[in-house]
Order: structure tokens, then sequence, then C-alpha cells
């Protein structure tokens, strides 16, 4: 409880721009697995993106995937994905004939005491999902161009390129887990990629704010480097960054472990999953990645080159502080 109320005071000064290396060395290996992973496994590409035929029914009878698996199987059925939903039951398969299609409808009818009127069919080709992807691309890249003007417009171009790296470090983390978990990629899940683009750039958003804030005070006779203004923004937007990802955070993680494995809402683990990943990524990548990153490159400026070395000089060499990216070791004012 104290480190709490610390942290929620502002008592506790976290040095995240000069821990610089260690939040790259986690990234990049978090990267590293997560492509590792869709080179290996690749996406589980649902039904609609990969076309095929769904069957949905319920049933009073107690039954475990494994048993509506080998069912299914025993017709003659090679690509089987069995998902539950209380007593509803949602069978995936590869594309099917029409003749097959009725066959197995009957077969599914007979074996688990169902009316066959209650047995539904769907067929779905993979057209439909290839126009999905191709609009959620689309989309994207909109959305992309979109950030980039308006906070090279609001903050300035660099700012942009540490958002925007972010936003791609997200998303790359996140398909990775889903290639390694091996959960289905749905239009929920695309939907879920785009959520979490937008609550990364909230919270990378409130935290340029208050850099910008912060760092427009530093002149020729400023006692604190570009590096010491950002990571003292940081601080100052840590609990509120910490207290919304956390409101965000409770309710979606209701929803995957506990709507997912008690009440059996497999429909909605495809979106859980995404908003949760993206949320917990979201809000390391604002804090540890984006703003470290804006500091390395605007400390090249010869402006804030020259700060440091004034106050280099002045404090000596044996009182340096945290340094930022580009190592500018200075004493704090």
């Amino acid at each position: 409880m104290g480190l709490a109320r610390r942290l929620y005071r502002g008592e506790i000064d976290v040095d995240f721009v000069g821990k610089w290396r260690l939040w790259y060395s986690l990234s990049g290996a978090l990267l590293l697995v997560s492509i590792i992973g869709l080179l290996l496994n690749g996406l589980n590409l649902g039904v609609e993106f990969r076309g095929g035929t769904v069957f949905s029914f319920k049933t009073s009878q107690t039954l475990t995937v494994e048993q509506v698996r080998e069912d299914i199987q025993d017709e003659g059925v090679h690509q089987v994905i069995v998902q539950s939903a209380g007593d509803g039951w949602r069978v995936t398969t590869e594309t099917l004939e029409e003749g097959f299609r009725a066959e197995v409808q009957s077969a599914i009818a007979k074996d688990f005491n169902v009316p066959a009127g209650d047995v539904s069919v769907q067929a779905i080709g993979a057209t439909w999902g290839g126009e999905v992807s191709q609009k959620a691309w689309i989309g994207l890249g909109v959305f992309m161009l979109a950030i980039i003007l308006y906070l090279s417009m609001a903050f300035e171009p660099k700012m942009a390129l540490g958002a925007i790296v972010a936003l791609v470090h997200d998303l790359v983390i996140t398909a990775g887990i889903y290639a390694w978990s091996g959960f289905e990629v749905t239009p929920a899940t695309l939907l879920g990629f785009l959520t979490i683009l937008g609550y990364s750039l909230y919270d990378a958003v409130v935290v340029f704010d208050m850099i910008k804030e912060v760092t427009a005070k530093l002149g020729h006779t400023s006692k604190m480097t570009y590096s010491m203004a950002a990571n003292n923004a940081l601080n100052h937007t840590l609990i509120r960054s910490l207290n919304t990802s956390l409101v965000a955070i409770l309710p979606v993680a209701a929803i995957l472990f506990i709507g997912t494995t008690l009440l059996g809402a497999g429909t909605l683990k495809d979106l859980s999953l995404a908003l949760f990943v993206g949320m917990v990524v979201g809000t390391y990548s604002s804090l540890c990645v984006a703003t470290p990153l804006l500091v390395t490159l605007k400390e090249r400026e010869p402006k804030y080159q020259a700060i440091a070395k004034r106050l280099a000089s002045t404090k000596g060499s044996g009182k340096g502080a945290k340094g930022g990216p580009r190592g500018a070791a200075v004493a704090k004012g």
C-alpha cells in the first residue's frame, strides 16, 4: 500500500528514459518472438477468411469438444473446429459439397438428438473474407496517415514518428500472440486490432502533450536536458496512464478469462484477446517505446545538445545523472 500511495502522490521518480536500453531490448525480444511465431505458425484464419462450412445447433446432451469433433470426423470431414457456448455448438469445417453438407447435417441431428431443422448450415466463401481484409488494410492506412498529419500539426513530426513506431510495435506483438496461441482470427479480431490502435494513440497523446508542455520551457539557461524534462513529464502522467489502463483492462480481462472459461463465451475470445493484449502492450509502448524514441531524436538537435554539454561541463563529470538515449549524463537541476 505504501508504494501505491507514493505512486499516486507522484513521490516516485521512475527513470523511464534512462533505462532505454532495457526497454529497447525487451521490445526487440518481444518483436523477434512475435515475428518467429508469424513465420512458423502463421495466423489461424477463421472460416470468414479461408472459406468453409459452419454447422450450428443446440442440444440438451452433455458433450465435450472432443466428442463433437470425433463424431463429425467419423463422417469423413477432415478439418473440424468445434466451439461451445452454453448448450450451443458451432462446428466449422472445410468447404463441403452441397450433397455432403446434407449428409453431415443429418448425422448431427441423429447423433446428438436434434431435430434436422434445428441444425443450421452456412456455406461461406473466402471472397467475403478477402473483401473484409482489404477494407481493414485500407482503414489501417487511412488511420496511420491521419495520425501522422494530426500529430505533426498538433505536436511535431518526431512525435508522430514515435507514435507510429509504438503502434506498429503493438500490432506486431498482438499478432504474434495470436500466432503462438492459435486463437482464431475473425472479423471480431480485426475490430479488436483497430480498437487498440485508438487506445494506444490516446495514451501516447496524453504523454506527448505533457512532454510538449514541460520541454517548451527549456532554454539556453535551463537546468534540465530534454531527456530529464521528458522523464519528468512521464512521471507526471504515470498514475493517469496506469489508472486509465487498469479501468479499461479489468472488464476485458473478465470477458477473456471468466467469460471464455466459465461461461463458455467462445465467440468473444477473439475480440477480448486482441483488446487485452493491445491495452497492456499499448500502455507499455507509450511509456517505454514512444517516449525514449522521441528523446533519441530530439537530443540530436543542436539546441538540446548545447544544453546537455553546458550542464555536463557545469556539474562536472563526477555528478552525472540519468542519461537519455543519446547518453547525455548530466546532473539534475
